[in-house]
């Protein structure tokens, strides 16, 4: 071994130096966390830093709230996010979209980027967020926190005629959006048939908790956000559609979370 080489192992106790640096210029230990990983972790971080000014929020951190049901069906309006951090934390986030929109000022051309999040827990939870601004990855963390703002519950049931479960694999009566010219209506399927609709439409379908559906649309449904929009605004209904006697029952309904 030459006399160089001999200097170097000895310098670094004859292990091989790691060139790569973390935060703060510590090593960086383990493979790099991903953009999803990086936000769940900023979010409980936030938690722990988290101080409540709204009467919900001091609610669920005295323990009076516990799950998102008692928080959506107290009333008061939800306006920090970490609500939805502490009583959901297993909650799933999707970017649908991200766009460039430019306007012409007299300074001249600015741009901006608006992006599109769903959220939801898979089981009867979801909500929706646009937000616009100047760079993406601070967008992204505010059109989350908007669409954990804008959450709702969600009926499931066995409403199609064609099935004969108990379980609440779909919708259970037919319901309808419009955003702009896009119109969207769902319709309950029979276990099997799977979410038949785009791909928008299946994240969150998906995240709503709905595993069989039929969707048919009207006008223009490039446009992601009126797409997503619209049935955001359809899924609504099933919560906020007045029942008859025995219909809840008839056809299997669950609102909200399902408790196994």
């Amino acid at each position: 071994m030459s006399e160089g080489k001999a200097k170097e192992d000895n310098k670094s106790g004859g292990k091989p130096r790691y060139q790569g640096k973390g935060k703060g210029g510590r090593p960086q230990r383990g493979p790099p966390l991903s953009p999803a990983q990086q936000r769940r972790r900023a979010n409980e971080e936030r938690i722990t830093k988290w101080i409540p000014k709204t009467e919900l929020g001091k609610k669920v951190v005295a323990g009076e709230i516990t799950t998102v049901e008692e928080a959506l069906a107290t009333g008061l309006p939800l306006r920090e996010p970490p609500i939805i951090d502490l009583l959901i934390p297993d909650l799933f986030e999707e970017v649908i979209d991200i766009h460039m929109v430019q306007r012409m000022s007299d300074s001249g051309r600015r741009v901006r980027f608006a992006v599109t999040t769903i959220v939801g827990n898979g089981n009867g939870v979801v909500g929706l967020g646009r937000v616009s601004g100047k760079l993406v990855r601070p967008t992204i963390t505010k059109a989350l926190d908007r669409a954990k703002m804008n959450i709702i519950e969600i009926r499931r049931g066995s409403g199609s005629w064609e099935c004969s479960t108990a379980v609440p694999n779909s919708l259970p009566f037919e319901v309808s959006g419009r955003t702009g010219s896009t119109r969207i209506t769902i319709k309950p399927a029979p276990p099997g048939v799977g979410l038949v609709t785009n791909q928008v439409g299946q994240i969150m379908l998906k995240l709503a908790g709905v595993k069989d559906a039929w969707s048919f649309t009207k006008g223009q449904t490039q446009t992601i956000y009126n797409f997503a929009s619209a049935m955001f605004k359809a899924l609504e209904k099933t919560s906020t559609t007045k029942l008859l006697p025995g219909q809840e029952e008839h056809h299997n309904m669950v609102r909200g979370v399902k408790q196994e």
